[in-house]
């Protein structure tokens, strides 16, 4: 986090992306999500579909089968009524699913169970079975079978046990318990998915079908939208272009010019024969004027530089370090080898050094800058560095600033993106700031 907070980069490149591409990886990505939720609650549905089924099932097993067989004196141990009990059990019960049956008294002790080897074994019950014998309400969960009781059944894996209370004829409640393959009640949540699985593929797939119709057709109008748009604002800069060539010259030919003769007249009116005050007050307007003469010459250079194209770029930016010495900025300008660039890349690197330039002097507080300009082998292609010993920025800054309706180096890395340049700036507080913009040939 620290490194983050004291280096700041900001590369102007553009990334190929394909919207439409974009919103067919999100669809699919939605339909995987929403097919993985709706299998797990169409599961989740099934098998709480099927546990209800079984709580029906072993319902009606005891209503039919177990308590129409039921003797009191099966709670005793007769040998008779177990037995009668187990014909009917082994006949309409242990078969299928149903695996194993057992029934409780409420002191935990088995009276019967398919297994007889159980028959007579006493074991806590838990609070719930005992709630099942006084209010009646089923119950069912997975089998613990580590528990004792349940040692026989270990072999059939995982099981559903389900419990019910019966009576035996005089009205003595029971617990009956019936364990039922848990593979079957899982079977039963998987073949719900299933069958829902094919409506629910086809819905998505429509769908995604819309959508990317949609999106797709979105996207050419876009595309058009911003090609219009590209188009309008290359028009603006021409004629903006234009109308600051038009400006710059009308300024020259006629307010400099008369600024200068202006300037000639006091001067020379200075050096006849006058009293010290008139003379004062004569050669007062004459460095006036000639002071005015330098500035508007220098928003002639901000507005429209005619050195870039009649003197090149050296003479444009020496141009662009004038108004700095005016502020006791130290500058300084290395032209290692001029690069041969076409008017479209000159002009990008000048406006990138104006830029720079104008935050140095407006935000930096720098008392020195250096400007270098180099040409990167025989193809044309330059390097620009602006580097200043100002007090530098955070990017927290800088989204203050465009926030305030500063967008000038913003709008030329876009520029820069758009010509195909890669434009760095890399600064933190205390240590300056450097702006690097490398120009290809081309």
């Amino acid at each position: 986090m620290a490194g983050k907070e004291s280096r700041f980069k900001r590369t102007a490149a553009r990334l190929p992306r394909n919207p439409v591409w974009q919103f067919a990886l999100s669809v699919l990505l939605a339909a995987v999500l929403v097919g993985a939720g709706s299998a797990y609650f169409f599961r989740k549905a099934g098998t709480d579909q099927a546990t209800k089924q079984a709580r029906v099932v072993t319902a009606t097993i005891a209503r039919t089968a177990i308590e129409p067989a039921l003797r009191d004196d099966i709670v005793s141990g007769n040998p008779q009524a177990i037995a009668a009990l187990d014909r009917a059990v082994r006949r309409y019960v242990v078969r299928g699913d149903v695996v194993r049956v057992k029934l409780w008294t409420a002191d935990g002790r088995i009276v019967y169970s398919d297994d007889p080897r159980l028959i007579g074994s006493v074991y806590p019950l838990a609070e719930d079975d005992l709630e099942t014998i006084e209010t009646g309400k089923s119950s069912a969960d997975i089998s613990d079978l580590k528990k004792p009781e349940n040692r026989y059944e270990r072999g059939f894996g995982k099981l559903l046990q389900v419990y019910l209370r019966v009576t035996t004829p005089n009205g003595r409640p029971l617990l009956f318990e019936t364990y039922q393959k848990y593979s079957s009640v899982t079977a039963s949540g998987y073949e719900l998915w299933v069958a829902f699985l094919p409506i629910l593929l086809g819905a998505l797939a429509v769908l995604a079908i819309v959508q990317l119709s949609l999106a797709w057709s979105l996207t050419r109008r876009l595309r058009s939208g911003q090609q219009e748009r590209e188009r309008l604002l290359l028009r603006s800069i021409q004629s903006s272009n234009t109308e600051r060539r038009r400006i710059a010259a009308d300024l020259h030919d006629t307010v400099v010019q008369d600024l200068a003769g202006v300037s000639l007249s006091l001067g020379a009116a200075a050096g006849e024969r006058h009293n010290a005050e008139i003379r004062g007050v004569l050669e007062g307007g004459a460095a006036a004027t000639r002071q005015s003469i330098r500035r508007l010459r220098s928003l002639l250079v901000d507005i429209y530089p005619p050195s870039l194209q009649a003197e090149g770029l050296p003479a444009a930016l020496s141009d662009l370090l004038e108004p700095l010495a005016e502020r006791e900025i130290e500058t300084s300008l290395d032209v290692q080898e001029a690069p041969e660039l076409k008017p479209a890349g000159e002009q990008l690197v000048f406006r990138c050094a104006q830029e720079a330039l104008r935050n140095v002097a407006a935000h930096s507080g720098a008392k020195h800058v250096s400007v270098t300009l180099s040409a990167n082998g025989s193809d044309g292609a330059a390097t620009l560095v602006v580097q200043d010993d100002g007090k530098g920025f955070t990017p927290e800054e800088v989204a203050d600033r465009q926030a305030g309706g500063h967008f000038g180096m913003t709008l030329l890395a876009d520029a820069a993106a758009d010509f195909g340049a890669k434009l760095e700036i890399d600064s933190a507080p205390g240590r300056g700031t450097r702006v690097v913009l490398e120009v290809p040939a081309t």
